[in-house]
């Protein structure tokens, strides 16, 4: 077997199909990009439109196979179009990429009660949803699938200023290893991967330069992480091959963050 025979057998997507909700955003259209370059054809899900239809020409661009669809992943209506749609083309859900997500710099005692359940609402309720109705089509399919959330290295121990955020990752990773937990004998594998620091739409407001300054010196390799360098751990978690034994886990790529206290 030749080296790149070898690669597609591990990490090889074809004939998949990918939902990636959140796929509008900086780090969701890299793991487009990723999975339609292993060979996967990606369901981008998100509501901005102008974004969605941009992250399809890409990937079609390289070559890859994809489509945008409209929803709002807060809704179980929304997720129920989904559904439909995927049954209306005849497609499983084999991998689900839950990425959406909504960040906030506003101090503890500043917290207004919309705030809080904006934040909520986005980085859990709509994990949750995505997982019960996506993963019941999943279960009803037989299909032998993979579920990847996306946490957060704030999701412990926390970091100042993301309060309401770093709540939500904690509660997306114990949310993820019961789902592991209870789907595993099932053929469905749920994992959660938490990235460092990637400057992204939903962070820049946090990333003053005091906050750059104290996060370069924590980090060992001393500079942000791109897009592109989550692609690995997409697809090490997403390939029914590579990753079949991978369960309840949370991979962090996070340049060394989490391995350095002083």
């Amino acid at each position: 077997m030749s080296s790149a025979d070898y690669l597609k057998h591990m990490f090889g997507m074809d004939g998949l199909t990918a939902v990636v909700i959140g796929g509008t955003g900086t780090l969701g259209g890299a793991f487009c990009d990723a999975l339609a370059g292993a060979g996967a054809h990606v369901v981008v899900v998100g509501r901005n439109d102008e974004h969605g239809n941009e992250r399809v020409r890409l990937v079609q661009a390289a070559g890859g196979s994809a489509e945008y669809f409209s929803c709002d992943a807060t809704s179980r209506e929304g997720l129920d179009s989904l559904v439909a749609h995927l049954r209306s083309t005849g497609r499983e859900a084999n991998v689900l990429i839950n990425g959406a997500g909504v960040n906030s710099p506003t101090p503890f005692l500043d917290i207004t009660e919309e705030e809080w359940d904006r934040i909520l609402n986005v980085n859990l309720r709509g994990v949750r949803l995505a997982c019960q109705v996506v993963g019941k089509y999943m279960l009803e399919k037989g299909t032998k699938g993979s579920i990847i959330n996306i946490a957060s290295v704030s999701a412990g121990p926390p970091l100042s200023r993301v309060f309401t955020y770093s709540l939500s990752k904690a509660a997306v990773l114990n949310l993820t290893q019961n789902l592991a937990r209870e789907w595993a004998t099932k053929g469905i594998r749920v994992n959660a991967l938490s990235p460092g620091f990637f400057p992204a739409e939903q962070n820049r407001k946090v990333l003053t330069p005091d906050r750059v300054e104290n996060i370069m010196r924590h980090t060992p390799m001393a500079r942000f992480g791109s897009p592109e360098e989550l692609a690995g751990g997409i697809l090490l978690l997403a390939s029914p091959t590579a990753g079949s034994f991978l369960t309840g886990q949370n991979l962090l790529i996070d340049g060394g963050f989490t391995a350095m206290t002083i």
